[in-house]
């Protein structure tokens, strides 16, 4: 059984989390760097680590593999940040309910193929919400995810609710309808703060 850390990212961790990140929108999701989707990854210090209320965090193989980190490899990312969801791409009554500053938004979860079904993805989420309640600041919790990745809607599912699913073009338990015709392909959630 691996020995799994999960801790806050620092810098010396920025490029190994990169290439978590990067490996999976280009093997998971098969979109590929997409600078408006992606800048974050690109530029991880100044999206996860250096504002206050933002986090980014990392699960380690201890005594992993020499290379990205000596004796520590990072095999799952999850971060945080205070950025709602943003209109366009999203719907408009989206991007009302869970305004800037007001809402924390799980990004980036992602875990090494080779690494998943241990739970980090679920502790990472849920130090990410113990992050959001300490903060104070924040109301709510959301995400949104591509149901076309293995795994990723049953997980979220597991987690939150959902609230809007951009492929039936319908309520999604919101009570405000996604695109007209179902036109997107990401379902929208609300995770529990702790």
């Amino acid at each position: 059984m691996p020995n799994y850390r999960i801790r806050t990212a620092t810098p010396q961790d920025a490029d190994a989390a990169r290439v978590v990140m990067l490996d999976t929108v280009y093997h998971d999701f098969r979109s590929g760097y997409v600078p408006r989707w992606h800048g974050d990854i690109i530029d991880i210090e100044a999206a996860y680590l250096v504002p206050a209320r933002h986090t980014l965090l990392v699960a380690v193989e201890e005594g992993g593999v020499e290379g990205e980190g000596g004796a520590e490899t990072v095999v799952a990312t999850a971060a945080l940040d205070s950025r709602g969801p943003a209109h366009p791409p999203n719907p408009l009554w989206l991007a009302e309910r869970y305004p800037s500053g007001e809402t924390a938004q799980l990004r980036r979860v992602y875990v090494r193929p080779a690494h998943r079904r241990q739970g980090l993805a679920r502790e990472l989420v849920r130090e990410l919400l113990d992050f959001a309640a300490a903060d104070g600041g924040y109301s709510s919790v959301y995400l949104h995810t591509d149901p076309a990745v293995t795994g990723a809607e049953p997980f979220w599912r597991s987690l939150g609710k959902v609230v809007c699913d951009e492929r039936e073009g319908s309520e999604g338990g919101a009570g405000a309808p996604g695109p007209p015709g179902g036109a997107g392909s990401v379902v929208h959630f609300e995770v529990p703060m702790v």
